[in-house]
């Protein structure tokens, strides 16, 4: 598939120019709300899958069904990060008004890292066919680690890029508004929110190590792969404010995609013995995505069915001990928790903690060794 300098230079003046839309639209911080998150993913989700049509009159169906099977792809994989970014909001306790300043800086920068990942595997794959059974298994081994695996095994306190971060500039104990970076006395001083942008990207240069070789498995064209993630990514901000809260209901997302990952990694080891049709492949995604998901719907969470086998039997509680108040324990730390004050972010280089899971047994963290 040769692709002239144009379409290049086209496609990467369009991706500025929603860029430039989306940074105006959000240029004041605020709480994005499920409306807007929703009028936003429908954008995304449109221009993504309109995209597709386009490659078809410009390059035939095939084309189109590889770049359509890679945003599927990227799409689902994307999903999968959303649960490591609120934990890692959660942890630094970042107000809701700045998330998306946030998000649009990571997604930002994912384009760029993306283009480097996507570009090297692709020149690794020309130089050394053998690579591909190598990406094949190692998209087997992430498929049952993702099974094994149970929460997302991450410690945002224990990030190196973090520490590194708090070596090389100070780092300020309150948010500052929307700021990164301000000066004080003179010197130039980071804010927490960097920290959080440099977890962010931190996470998604981890994804890439199997997103980017799940997408080569698909197709091997580096346009088909970069149009397809570059516009699978830049609906993931919108995505997040979509299903904050909701997170948790699907539990059995990560099944499906681990059966993904397992099957592009075994139809990139049957490369030189089968060549499978792209509208199988694309077919298989949709199919396990979307079972993934109405599965997910149909059942309870984990950790909501384990509450209910639990709790006691109406009228069964037990009195509480020398009449204390139940309440008062639980109240007097929530209102610890909130005079503590909402824009003050926890130190990240002190002592080692404990592992943090995502509720309902999320293990999208987990993908990585």
């Amino acid at each position: 598939m040769h692709v002239p300098l144009w379409a290049w230079a086209a496609f990467v003046g369009a991706l500025l120019v929603l860029l430039a839309i989306d940074l105006l639209a959000h240029r004041k911080a605020h709480v994005i709300g499920f409306r807007e998150a929703a009028w936003w993913s429908l954008l995304w989700v449109s221009l993504g899958i309109g995209f597709a049509g386009v490659v078809w009159a410009w390059q035939g169906p095939g084309a189109a069904g590889e770049y359509t099977a890679a945003w599927l792809l990227e799409k689902s994989l994307s999903v999968d990060n959303l649960f490591v970014f609120a934990l890692i909001f959660s942890y630094f306790k970042v107000p809701r008004e700045y998330q998306h300043r946030v998000l649009f800086y990571g997604v930002l920068g994912a384009l760029v890292l993306r283009f480097v990942f996507i570009a090297a595997g692709v020149a690794l794959l020309e130089q050394f066919s053998f690579i591909i059974y190598i990406f094949g298994a190692f998209l087997i081994y992430t498929a049952v680690k993702m099974l094994r695996d149970n929460g997302v095994e991450m410690d945002p306190a224990q990030s190196r890029a973090v520490k590194l971060l708090r070596r090389v500039i100070p780092v300020t104990d309150e948010y500052q508004g929307q700021h990164f970076v301000l000066r004080r006395a003179g010197k130039l001083v980071a804010t927490p929110l960097l920290a959080v942008l440099v977890a962010i990207e931190t996470a998604d240069v981890l994804f890439a190590f199997d997103s980017v070789p799940a997408a080569l498995g698909v197709t091997d064209k580096t346009f088909l792969i970069y149009t397809s993630n570059a516009l699978a990514i830049l609906g993931l901000r919108s995505l997040f404010f979509l299903l904050a809260g909701l997170m948790e209901r699907f539990h059995h997302l990560a099944t499906g995609l681990a059966f993904i990952l397992a099957f592009i990694g075994v139809k990139m080891l049957l490369t030189d013995v089968w060549h499978m049709p792209i509208a199988l492949s694309l077919g298989v995604i949709a199919v396990a995505l979307a079972v993934s998901v109405i599965w997910s719907l149909l059942t309870e969470p984990p950790a909501e069915e384990s509450a209910e086998k639990a709790a006691p039997a109406a009228g069964s509680s037990p009195a509480p001990a020398s009449g204390a108040d139940p309440a008062s324990g639980a109240d007097q730390a929530v209102g610890a928790d909130r005079a503590s004050g909402a824009d003050r972010a926890p130190e990240v280089d002190r002592e080692p903690r404990a592992e943090t899971s995502v509720p309902g047994g999320r293990p999208g963290g987990s993908r990585h060794p």
